[in-house]
């Protein structure tokens, strides 16, 4: 059944023949909202006349996913998700896009909209779209979706695509070559590391500047992979090739990763505007394996060349003359230039030519150039991974682990460790790296720091290569301080101004982040991890909107960040049988939350927050600890398990002394701990605080499932307590938590049994009989008689 564009779906509702919806619910992490999602809008179908499937795609597997039949049969698709969802199999269709709050929120008007939404894949629909093409896996939303429901630009999505795909590579790069210069390396007489040619190491050498080489294609690749899909992926990931290469356009460096950006971004939107064009019936199967990249791959690859690339190597030729009219001028303002020049684009050509620059003149026996050069050199990597450590809670799991090696990179000198970070975060990283650059060479420059040998970073001091080592440490130490104290302020500005939010998994998040997040894609990096948590709009990765380089989104990311079509898993919650009646009105989504469990617990989760401080609340919490409402001691209490055993009698509280949401966090950690399963009170609470520094996980309807992982507990613990009054948990609808939910899983934990039992609650959280009777439970056994329906 193909969908006419002309006219809206006729006949629906009790009184008519009702409708045949197929719905996609998505958020990255997959567990609290894509299913609460799934569940309002079965349930809405269900009253309003309608047959409905509906796909979910989460972090428990695959379940119930739309069949061939299932499409071809349908009237109309609603997708509500927060995260990439193929479309390509809906073309003829006609097909609403909204973020997955709207799908808590108000799914009768959705299954009201979707009669009159543009049919994906005609005119109309590329015409609803915010960029994309016809059939690609990333079509922009239709319009409509307001408020939080929105969802990401698609410029955004797709460079944190391309950032979650490069990491990789820069750290697999970035190490091997590392490794291979510690364990490899010969000192030289001039203070230098050679690897013998031939040798084990050198090999391993090779191996790295491999993967650094592909670092730069790889990323235009995949941001046009995310623009114009498939056809777009070998003309950006050529196009990167040949901004990477200057010698293709008489340049004596290469355009590096702000080259790759442009390149990405002309290829994808290059094939979406061949896309456009009207074809003979017979050439049009071949258009996308053949003509499309053919084309689009020759017209970037010559535009490059004659056209971008000429102005390079201008730039590059001009700048080392500007230089060298430099050299007797101050060497405070000459190492403030220098340091801003290899701070700027990191291999790119403003960076090689100032280190060009220095190391020509080591030749004619001037080595201060040089130490300038090596001083700023390190500083990037130094000071970004400094910044994962400094405010661990504005950086995803996969960011926090990029910032690792980025400062492993940095102490040799290789700078490109900081790439991911200022592709993910040009308008804050790269000031910060400019700033910091500066510092570090007007300080080298000041105190006369020399370099004998053309290389950077602490690796060059420690074997002898450097003149005036405490100075250079001075320099080195300093640069990476403003570095990551600018970058933490400029970012933390940032997501203020977006809402308050703080960026998860590309990959976060996105996004399904790698790895540390039970991602949304089952594994593919997101766009850190990435995207950014806006208070109240659900997370989006990492490498992940993959969060965002390894930050990133989450993506993971992401969240992350952006999540890869190719490995997004699906899963599925089919209409549940025999639920409760829905709740009157609509339910707004929490802000930026969702229950987190097992793996998908955003990994920003370990984040800086705020320490309990020993008020008296906190006393009076732990003190109302011990006792059941019935007076027994908790250590005393038998086991009665639901929910897998991950909630047992001791884990359950019939009224919460605390009156406000920290204070309530540390009450309930205090009541898991006494399973055993908690090593660690005070960090349980922290992770937990730090979550939600990151996003509400108020989810309305009266209900609150704060959540952590981490290695402060030793197995996975579900706690649950009720509070008559309630407790303001910043939830959109306004309500007060009345039923809180505490999630605690291990930061390896492994399986996903859990998550299965955690999707399961958050449907049957979305029936109000449910929740009438959980909160109407007279003890402990009651309330576990009501969670023991949850099968």
């Amino acid at each position: 059944m193909t969908t006419s564009p002309a006219e809206p779906l006729k006949g629906a509702g009790a009184s008519g023949q009702g409708l045949k919806l197929l719905a996609v619910t998505a958020c990255p992490t997959g567990i609290a909202h894509t299913y609460m999602a799934a569940e309002k809008l079965a349930q809405a179908a269900r009253s309003l006349g309608h047959e409905i499937k509906v796909e979910t795609q989460g972090s428990i597997g695959a379940e119930n996913l739309l069949s061939d039949n299932d499409v071809r049969d349908a009237d109309a698709v609603i997708i509500a998700a927060d995260k990439d969802v193929d479309r390509s199999r809906f073309i003829g269709k006609r097909v609403l896009a909204v973020g997955v709050a709207e799908g808590i929120r108000h799914p009768e008007q959705l299954i009201e909209r979707v009669r009159s939404a543009p049919v994906h894949g005609s005119e109309e629909g590329a015409r609803a779209g915010t960029g994309t093409g016809a059939g690609t896996g990333t079509a922009a939303p239709a319009s409509g979706g307001a408020g939080g429901g929105k969802e990401r630009s698609v410029g955004y999505k797709a460079l944190m695509n391309g950032v979650s795909y490069m990491i990789p590579f820069v750290v697999v790069g970035g190490l091997l070559i590392a490794i291979s210069l510690a364990l490899g390396g010969h000192p030289q007489a001039d203070g230098g590391l050679v690897i013998p040619d031939g040798s084990f190491w050198k090999h391993v050498n090779d191996i790295g500047v491999i993967g650094f080489t592909l670092m730069v294609p790889i990323l235009s690749g995949y941001i046009a992979y995310a623009i114009g899909d498939r056809p777009a992926l070998v003309p950006g990931m050529i196009g990167g090739w040949i901004a990477n290469t200057g010698s293709l356009y008489d340049s004596k460096a290469g355009a590096g990763f702000i080259g790759a950006i442009v390149t990405g971004f002309l290829a994808g939107y290059l094939v979406q505007w061949i896309k456009k064009v009207e074809v003979p019936k017979f050439a049009r199967p071949i258009m996308p394996i053949i003509v499309i990249p053919i084309v689009a791959t020759t017209a970037l690859g010559l535009f490059f060349i004659y056209v971008i690339g000429r102005p390079i190597s201008w730039v590059f030729t001009h700048l080392t003359g500007w230089l060298g009219g430099m050299t007797g001028s101050s060497a405070i303002l000459l190492g403030a230039l220098l340091g801003l020049m290899i701070a700027f684009d990191m291999g790119g050509p403003v960076n090689k030519t100032a280190f060009l620059f220095g190391a020509g003149l080591i030749v004619s026996g001037n080595q201060t150039v040089m130490g300038m050069c090596a001083a700023a050199i390190p500083v990037m990597p130094l000071g970004q991974g400094l910044a994962t450590l400094v405010r661990r809670r504005l950086y995803s799991e996969q960011e926090r682990e990029t910032g690792m090696a980025a400062l492993f990179m940095g102490l040799f000198g290789i700078s490109e460790g900081a790439i991911p970070f200022a592709a993910a975060r040009p308008a804050q990283v790269i000031p910060a790296n400019m700033l910091g650059g500066a510092v570090a060479g007007a300080l080298a420059g000041m105190t006369g720091v020399t370099d004998a040998v053309p290389h950077g970073g602490p690796i060059v001091a420690v074997l002898g290569a450097v003149g005036g080592v405490p100075a250079f440490f001075l320099a080195v130490v300093a640069g990476s301080v403003v570095t990551a104290l600018t970058t933490v302020m400029l970012v933390d500005v940032a997501e203020r101004r977006k809402g308050g939010g703080v960026p998860a998994a590309a990959g976060a998040d996105v996004g399904a982040d790698a790895g540390a997040d039970v991602a949304a894609t089952g594994g593919a990096p997101a766009a850190a991890g990435a995207e950014p948590v806006v208070a109240g709009a659900e997370p989006v990765v990492a490498g992940a909107e993959p969060v965002v380089a390894g930050v990133g989104v989450g993506a993971g990311a992401v969240g992350g960040g952006v999540v890869s079509r190719t490995a997004a898993e699906v899963v599925s919650v089919p209409p549940a049988a025999g639920s409760g009646p829905a709740a009157e009105g609509s339910v707004p989504s929490a802000g930026g939350s969702v229950p987190a469990a097992g793996g998908s617990v955003p990994a920003q989760a370990t984040a800086s927050a705020r320490e309990a401080d020993g008020s008296a609340a906190d006393a009076a919490v732990s003190g109302g600890n011990d006792v059941s409402s019935d007076g027994t001691d908790r250590d005393e209490v038998p086991d009665i398990e639901v929910l897998s055993g991950y909630l047992t009698e001791r884990t359950v509280k019939t009224q919460l002394v605390a009156d406000e949401k920290e204070a309530a966090i540390r009450e309930m950690a205090e009541l898991v701990a006494h399973t055993g399963k908690v090593a660690d009170v005070d960090e349980l609470v922290r992770v937990a605080l730090a979550r939600e520094a990151q996003g509400t996980t108020g989810l309305g309807e009266e209900i609150a499932i704060p959540h952590a992982k981490t290695d402060a507990v030793t197995a996975p613990v579900v706690g649950f307590a009720r509070s008559t009054d309630g407790i303001d948990w910043g939830s959109l609808d306004g309500t007060r938590a009345r039923l809180v939910f505490l999630i605690s899983v291990p930061g390896a934990a492994a399986g996903d049994e859990h998550l299965r039992i955690l999707a399961l609650l958050s449907r049957k959280l979305m029936d109000a009989d449910f929740r009438a009777r959980l909160q109407g439970a007279e003890d402990e056994a009651a309330v576990l008689r009501v969670l023991g329906e949850i099968q």
